[in-house]
């Protein structure tokens, strides 16, 4: 079952539109964290999800699996070197966008953290905690 990677509008909780809204604290800006990390979860499992293709297509396309895979055209080194490089290269650009969903999981789930530590210090600021 594949999952949907864009995100729907107003799925972080977000609204600047001044449109009054029951779940907003004002008319301002509202983060929601469970959705942030929600969101991040969803990058980590695309993430995942890319992973697991990529294991099952890197036997496939190694240099022995396009050689056998050509049969007689592997004569043609020219040939059977495009290919090899067409396939490194598209392995290192999955792996690169696989590091990249996880890096942008990792800074949504630490966007939540820190946005709810500095909510929770300037809460007590507001009760006259010291922070």
């Amino acid at each position: 079952m594949r999952r949907k990677a864009w995100v729907p509008q107003g799925w972080l909780g977000l609204s600047c539109d001044n449109t009054p809204r029951e779940d907003l604290v004002s008319d301002g800006f509202y983060i929601g964290h469970s959705a942030l990390e929600r969101l991040s979860g969803a990058f980590k499992n695309e993430a995942d999800d890319l992973g697991e293709q990529l294991a099952k297509f890197k036997p496939k396309a190694d240099s022995e699996a396009i050689h056998d895979g050509f049969g007689f055209l592997t004569e043609s080194e020219e040939v059977t070197t495009a290919y090899i490089d067409l396939a490194d290269h598209m392995t290192t650009a999955i792996q690169g966008l696989q590091e990249h969903l996880y890096e942008m999981a990792d800074n949504l789930s630490n966007n939540s953290r820190n946005t709810a530590a500095a909510e929770h210090a300037l809460e007590g600021l507001f009760k006259g905690d010291n922070a």
